[in-house]
């Protein structure tokens, strides 16, 4: 089925992909855009153009997706990955191992490893902080998993956030709803505990933030190098944290109490 769109003096439709009840793909005549069928994933990413929205690796995309689009999208990601069994020369029709592996895999992404891509972010109550409690305190570790996003291999790790509280104050099972949430995308590490750090600083509003990361990258102990033992740490801090060297090294100090507690 074919219908028409008017355009702007440029070509390029000034409707909403949105808002169409098919799926679009783009086919420019003198003064009309034609609309015929299209894969989700192509009219997913010109919505997103289209409303100048971002869609890198660790980006979320959830806002951007229609209901029903994200099954639509697993399916094709399905048969994306069929075609790349296909081009490893792997006989997926008579092999019992992998006759259903793409289905697997394409729920695997966008059900559970980066469910943090496009999926809302999890419901995280927040309350007055009646109390004006403001001495810091560490939760952690709160386990991580990632993909790297130069390899898609895993990142396995521990996390620990401490919280000089602001006004509002959040459950401590939320931390680990919300990290869980952000690190299921394609990261670097690096970007990682940034993204983190700004979603908990919209949360609570807390004084003083800190973050640490860490974590052993499958990039560097599955290939590459091939370094078993070799794992990465980095830190965000934030606020009176960064401010005032004090209370920095009191998180420090707690993150390695509760290390050594974890230990004996």
């Amino acid at each position: 089925m074919t219908s028409t769109l008017p355009t702007s003096t440029n070509g390029t439709s000034t409707a909403a992909l949105s808002q169409l009840s098919s799926h679009p793909t783009r086919s420019k005549g003198r003064g009309q855009f034609a609309i015929t069928d299209a894969k989700i994933s192509e009219v997913i990413r010109e919505r997103l153009r289209e409303r100048g929205a971002s869609f890198l690796a660790n980006d979320n995309i959830a806002d951007h997706i229609l209901p029903g689009e994200l099954e639509e999208l697993q399916m094709e990601v399905a048969d994306r990955f069929r075609d790349l069994l296909h081009s490893l020369v792997i006989d997926i029709e008579n092999d019992h191992n992998t006759e259903e592996t793409a289905e697997r895999v394409a729920k695997m992404y966008i059900q559970e490893v980066f469910k943090g891509r496009y999926h809302q972010q999890p419901k995280v109550a927040s309350f007055p902080n009646v109390k004006q409690l403001d001495e810091i305190y560490t939760v952690g570790p709160l386990t991580v998993r990632s993909a790297c996003s130069h390899h898609f291999v895993p990142i396995m790790g521990n996390c620990w956030v401490g919280i000089k509280p602001g006004a509002r104050v959040i459950g401590l099972s939320k931390f680990t709803r919300v990290a869980d949430w952000v690190f299921s995308r394609p990261h670097i590490q690096e970007e990682a505990v940034m993204i983190l750090a700004d979603e908990i600083e919209k949360l609570c509003e807390p004084k003083g933030l800190g973050i640490i990361i860490k974590a052993q990258h499958y990039c560097m102990k599955w290939r590459g190098v091939k370094e078993p033992q070799t794992s990465m740490v980095n830190s965000v801090v934030r606020g009176d944290f960064r401010h005032d060297p004090s209370l920095k090294q009191e998180f420090f100090e707690l993150v390695r109490q509760q290390e050594a507690l974890l230990s004996n």
